[in-house]
């Protein structure tokens, strides 16, 4: 009897599981789509009727310094670039701007309508600067979310002049660092120091150490350290050598200003001060500019050779592959 009972109960049980996934099935198929979200373009009617010319009725001044129809004059006017907004099928002047249909139309609350792009626009600067990543989203830009740009809601527009049909400022080398120095007023003065990179004379860019967009390095440099980043030009510093000096694989910075200084070589002190800020319990006395216990110097304490500088005897400072040794003498 009992056996029986059990065996009863088997069969309800694989009855039961093999009922289930065809009523689960069922319900599947009787439940509505789960609703995706929208990613197609707004309606139609919330665009201008004739594109670029409904805009250039009113925007069509060019000697105003962010003229509209100055567009066709830049790269994003090509009507021949598919990747163009004016390109075929292109929503030209709205692909970037918005749906202008209420912009254009008489009494609107213009500014309440439309991607102005400026800085008294009703949108924040993340909406602003998302029209643009929408395009730019590749290349050196993948970091831009990473960077104290970002971070400090700096806008695509505070540095880039889509209109402007010279080209834009930030993407030449020569003017490049007169737009980022707009900001950066303690780089501009270190630049007019008598000891700085050249940026000034248009045979650098800040774009050549720093990435705009965005980079996990510190100071958004585009190499992972500033010795990496140093090293891209100044390859002969960069060894390996036999006697390392330790700080030029450490930091670059631990001696020098990189952005200018008014000592020679962008020293950030002069020597023997700056040597003296490591090299003070050990070998010579840690006494600024004199000569005592030195090789023929004076007991006296008197000035030690000429500019009172370690780099008159210690002259391979960046590392030495002499035999000598380690005295970074030769």
């Amino acid at each position: 009897m009992k056996i029986k009972r059990l065996i009863l109960c088997l069969l309800w049980l694989l009855a039961a599981l093999a009922w289930q996934p065809a009523a689960l099935a069922q319900a599947a198929a009787a439940a509505p789509a789960a609703s995706e979200p929208a990613r197609s373009l707004p309606p139609l009617t919330q665009y201008s009727a004739k594109g670029a010319d409904s805009c250039l009725e009113c925007h069509d001044d060019e000697t105003v310094a962010y003229s509209a129809g100055a567009i066709f004059k830049t790269k994003h006017g090509h009507q021949g670039d598919k990747r163009s907004p004016f390109g075929a099928k292109g929503l030209q002047c709205e692909a970037c701007h918005g749906p202008g249909a209420q912009h254009s139309a008489k009494g609107s609350k213009k500014k309440l309508s439309i991607n102005s792009f400026k800085a008294d626009s009703y949108l924040s600067v993340e909406v602003r600067n998302q029209a643009c990543l929408g395009c730019h989203e590749g290349g050196t830009r993948t970091g831009w979310h990473a960077g104290a740009h970002e971070r400090n809601a700096v806008a695509c527009t505070d540095c880039h002049r889509i209109h402007q049909p010279q080209g834009d400022p930030v993407m030449t080398r020569t003017t490049e660092a007169a737009v980022c120095l707009t900001c950066h007023k303690n780089q501009t003065a270190a630049f007019q120091m008598p000891s700085s990179h050249p940026v000034r004379q248009g045979l650098m860019s800040c774009s050549g150490c720093h990435s705009p967009h965005g980079s996990t390095a510190p100071a958004m440099l585009v190499k992972a350290t500033l010795n990496q980043t140093c090293y891209s030009c100044h390859a002969e510093k960069r060894g390996p050598v036999l006697w390392e000096h330790q700080p030029v694989t450490e930091d670059c910075a631990l001696c020098h200003a990189p952005h200018g200084s008014v000592r020679p070589a962008l020293l950030s002190s002069s020597p023997p001060l700056l040597c003296q800020q490591c090299h003070s319990a050990a070998g010579h006395p840690s006494v600024a500019r004199t000569s005592k216990s030195l090789p023929g110097g004076s007991s006296g304490g008197a000035i030690f050779t000429i500019a009172g500088s370690c780099t008159n005897c210690h002259v391979q400072v960046h590392g030495s592959n002499h035999p000598s040794g380690s005295k970074l003498m030769r």
